[in-house]
């Protein structure tokens, strides 16, 4: 009888694997697409952004855009790794995950509610990411 649990746990175990790295990907995706659109806003200079003259960590607008358009493509093409179920997808998506919340954080005075949104997402993502002790489809 303890035989036949064991399939059916292994079972299990795999489709959890898969629906967590499929929902990394998927969140990867988007929050990716959304931080290129925000470095596409930065770029442009749109008056989206707060101007916090008594910050701590102040940036140029125009390099800040570009580091998010940067990061958000590699996290998009990092995305369809993860559709694939590919290990260096998976730590590539932890690496750009957490190099992406920490962009966020200290974008926090400039666009308060949408960094700390994108902050939860990549946050959600590390732990999807991680909690996948091997590749779901092997």
């Amino acid at each position: 009888m303890a035989t036949s649990a064991r399939p059916q746990h292994r079972e299990g175990a795999r489709a959890a694997a898969t629906g967590l790295t499929l929902f990394a990907g998927v969140m990867l995706f988007i929050a990716g697409i959304l931080d290129v659109f925000r470095g596409i806003m930065a770029i442009a200079e749109d008056d989206v952004y707060v101007s916090t003259p008594n910050y701590v960590f102040k940036f140029d607008l125009t390099s800040w855009g570009w580091i998010q358009l940067l990061f958000g493509a590699i996290a998009v093409v990092v995305s369809f790794g993860l559709f694939a179920a590919k290990t260096w997808a998976r730590v590539v998506g932890i690496g750009i995950a957490a190099l992406l919340l920490i962009a966020n954080f200290l974008s926090i005075p400039y666009y308060p509610v949408w960094s700390l949104t994108l902050i939860a997402l990549y946050a959600f993502i590390i732990w999807a990411l991680c909690v996948v002790k091997k590749d779901p489809l092997v």
